[in-house]
């Protein structure tokens, strides 16, 4: 069995081409989520994905990407309205909305004990991917470059005084409101295929490990896409020969990878 004999399989093909493009564009946006602190907010996305397909099964939907693209979005321009408004600390206004909609998702969902038919949600199969849902990646994958192209600087402004990014003339509120949109929508294309209980952790690790060892922006940047890259690619490796999800085989190569990392900046007082 040669080392490329995964790549005669077509469902293996597919999957390696989602992989190169789902990573990087994690390894982008975690840069900016962990930057923000942010990492409960995409958490918390990625719980509501459950009452999007909920909400697309009251109204008999076949498809319910669209219902979990829609609430999802609506759940993070809500959440920001709220955080900004609220007294309490923002954690405990994601917990409160993350725990209600979870809850929300899982009552609807497990009625007449039907929710089996929506558990492979929770680890995703990147194996069953499809060419015409790669596209839909592509496309989230343009606007997200575009975006760290043309906003990343504004973002950074938004994220360290608001005050100042004011007085720049930057809009703080279309700024913030954009990229909880992008990041509800990366998070509810990819879910199908990440699953919901680990597609944080696919966010958040490749950033955090980067942030060990840069010592520059443009390094955090650099090291995240290729930790990120070099996680997915792995992780469908090694889950093809060793006949184990894929899903958390990534994230268990990218914790590696942290772990490795944090020891090494703690070596070199990075």
């Amino acid at each position: 069995m040669g080392i490329f004999s995964w790549l005669e399989y077509d469902f293996m093909k597919y999957a390696f081409l989602a992989v190169l493009i789902i990573t990087p564009l994690f390894g982008i946006m975690g840069t900016m989520i962990v930057n923000r602190k942010m990492a409960f907010f995409s958490d918390a996305l990625g719980h509501s994905a459950l009452t999007g397909i909920a909400i697309g099964v009251v109204f008999g939907m076949e498809d319910t990407s669209l219902s979990m693209c829609v609430f999802a979005i609506a759940f993070a321009l809500l959440l920001n309205q709220i955080s900004s408004k609220v007294a309490s600390s923002t954690d405990t206004v994601i917990s409160v909305f993350s725990s209600c909609s979870i809850a929300l998702g899982l009552a609807i969902l497990s009625k007449g004990g039907n929710f089996s038919k929506y558990s492979s949600i929770l680890v995703g199969d990147i194996l069953s991917i499809t060419p015409s849902e790669i596209l839909s990646l592509v496309f989230v994958f343009c606007i997200t470059l575009l975006f760290w192209v043309i906003g990343l600087n504004k973002l950074l402004a938004v994220s360290l005084n608001q005050t100042l990014a004011r007085s720049r003339h930057i809009p703080v509120s279309f700024i913030e409101n954009f990229f909880a949109v992008l990041t509800a929508l990366i998070v509810m294309v990819s879910i199908k295929w990440v699953g919901i209980l680990i597609i944080n952790a696919l966010l958040i690790l490749p950033a955090a490990s980067s942030r060990n060892i840069a010592c520059n922006m443009r390094e955090y940047h650099f090291f995240s896409v290729v930790f990120s890259v070099f996680s997915g690619v792995m992780g469908l490796i090694v889950s093809y020969y060793v006949n184990v999800a894929t899903g958390p085989t990534i994230v268990i190569i990218a914790s590696i990878i942290y772990f490795t990392t944090y020891l090494w900046g703690r070596k070199y007082n990075l």
